[in-house]
């Protein structure tokens, strides 16, 4: 089994909230592999981890970091491959390592969710793969259906609360 998705984070530290990419990937059969490279203590490791991200059969790159949030811009600069950043609550809610992944240069893109929003890259990355794979979507499909069957559940047992001036 070849890796598709590439997951980077900046320490282990952020591993808790990556892990909830992990587990959507997992759960959809979308191979992955996870990594801890940081764009500030092993650079030279996360240009070459980019650079040959193509070439091992990598699709996607989803790229954690907090506080000064570089990972995601470094990786993106040594590869042509698509870069999802998420950045991590940490200083400032997360709020400055956000900014860093949001500022990135022309010619530099990176795709960026919200703060702590590894389960969005993570459906990002196999909305990306999806449309060049027919059993994919429809596996996309299906939880995106249950994703809308647990609201209308949530929504009909919300309608069964009884309230004196409750209207619906």
């Amino acid at each position: 089994m070849q890796a598709k998705v590439s997951i980077i984070m900046g320490s282990t530290s952020d591993l808790p909230v990556m892990e909830k990419a992990c587990k959507l990937l997992d759960e959809l059969q979308v191979p992955f592999e996870v990594n801890a490279l940081s764009a500030h203590r092993t650079p030279d490791a996360v240009e070459q981890f980019a650079k040959g991200a193509k070439e091992r059969g990598i699709r996607v790159i989803i790229a954690a970091a907090g506080m000064a949030a570089a990972l995601p811009g470094v990786i993106a600069a040594s590869t042509t491959l698509p870069v999802i950043g998420v950045p991590i609550k940490g200083m400032l809610d997360g709020l400055d390592a956000m900014l860093s992944i949001i500022q990135m240069p022309p010619g530099i893109p990176v795709a960026t969710v919200g703060v702590n929003g590894a389960q969005n890259a993570a459906i990002l990355a196999v909305e990306m793969l999806a449309l060049s794979d027919d059993e994919l979507a429809a596996r996309l499909t299906a939880y995106k259906d249950g994703l809308r069957n647990k609201i209308e559940k949530a929504n009909q047992e919300l309608a069964e609360l009884k309230y004196q001036f409750k209207t619906n």
